[in-house]
């Protein structure tokens, strides 16, 4: 029997042996099952979230997506980038209308058709696909002041080529401006049977700019379990 009076470095130990093996306690920590965040809100996903257009988002912002009133923060921002390159859109047009009528003499109306299509295109583009009533209104206005001050440019050319001394170019611009955009009527006063056409012309071409800017429903898949394969 040992002798617990002696000093603890002379206890006797255990012979060591080959099934003796230490055990170490270990910490596990659980992991969450996704630190992924909404698509538009930036909130994490906890239990279940929806697809649209490839985007994971929570249940809020997928009502508010496919819901036509519903307006996120995201939306407000599509629809400034949208305006910006719908300027963008309508000043080539407005370029490209005048550059064909300097170019052949003719004012060719169905060049609106084209005009109409470059802003649609520019606004859905830049928003994501995005339409709806305010786009459709805002189509239509860059539409029509595109075609209408197409006659700006053409006027400017005209003074240039032939060296009309302007007095005030101040108010020459400022009533360019308003020649331009009461130019598709003032024409129809001209010639009532071309401006009439004209004016179909125009009206086709803000149709097109109209109807490519239509709210669209948005797909979306739906709920999914957050961690699921």
């Amino acid at each position: 029997m040992p002798d617990y009076n002696q000093a603890p470095s002379e206890f006797p130990l255990p012979p060591p042996s080959d099934d003796f093996v230490p055990q170490f306690s270990t910490v596990q920590y659980t992991q969450p099952a996704t630190m992924e965040s909404c698509a538009n809100c930036s909130t994490l996903l906890s239990s279940q979230y929806y697809v649209a257009s490839g985007k994971k988002l929570c249940p809020e912002c997928a009502r508010l997506a496919a819901s036509s009133s519903g307006q996120t923060a995201s939306d407000h921002a599509a629809f400034v980038r949208a305006i910006v390159f719908g300027i963008g859109g309508a000043t080539v047009g407005l370029a490209l209308y005048a550059a064909v009528t300097i170019a052949t003499g003719w004012t060719i109306g169905y060049v609106a058709l084209a005009v109409g299509w470059l802003v649609g295109t520019a606004l859905t583009k830049s928003s994501g696909g995005r339409g709806g009533r305010h786009y459709q209104i805002a189509a239509v206005l860059l539409t029509y002041a595109a075609i209408s001050l197409a006659a700006v440019p053409e006027i400017l050319y005209y003074v240039y080529n032939h060296q009309v001394a302007v007095p005030d170019i101040a108010v020459l611009v400022q009533r360019l401006l308003v020649y331009g955009l009461l130019s598709p009527f003032l024409h129809f006063g001209r010639n009532p049977i071309s401006g009439l056409i004209g004016l179909f012309i125009l009206f086709i071409g803000l149709r097109i700019a109209w109807r490519m800017t239509r709210a669209r429903q948005l797909p979306i898949s739906g709920p999914h379990k957050v961690g699921a394969a």
